[in-house]
């Protein structure tokens, strides 16, 4: 399966009844909530002395997934158009791979 192929088949899951505005702020709070639960599970992990629960860890970025594909959706965008845009800026901020100096000062634009 491929990226937009994901997509696809996670947007036959989308609630039909909620117009773009309503998907788009759904999928911002979804990722909120679910990055919030994925780092709920490594704090354990780091903090509370829990084994590192990876299934749990797993379906919780797949959640994630879920609600990015959302936002690509209610941009109208392909998934795909998304992570090569964030491939393309990492490639021009990174050239020749991470730099702590290029991560500490940035181009003006680079967002």
């Amino acid at each position: 399966m491929n990226i937009n192929e994901y997509q696809e088949l996670a947007m036959t899951t989308l609630n039909p009844q909620l117009c773009k505005k309503d998907v788009l702020i759904n999928s911002v709070m979804g990722l909120c909530g679910e990055s919030g639960e994925a780092i709920d599970i490594v704090k354990k992990w780091l903090a509370q002395g829990h084994e590192l629960d990876k299934e749990h860890l797993m379906k919780e970025l797949g959640d994630i997934a879920w609600y990015l594909a959302e936002a690509a959706t209610a941009l109208d965008l392909p998934l795909e158009q998304i992570l090569q845009a964030n491939i393309d800026k990492l490639k021009k901020r990174y050239p020749d791979g991470f730099e702590v100096r290029r991560s500490l000062v940035r181009l003006k634009g680079d967002l």
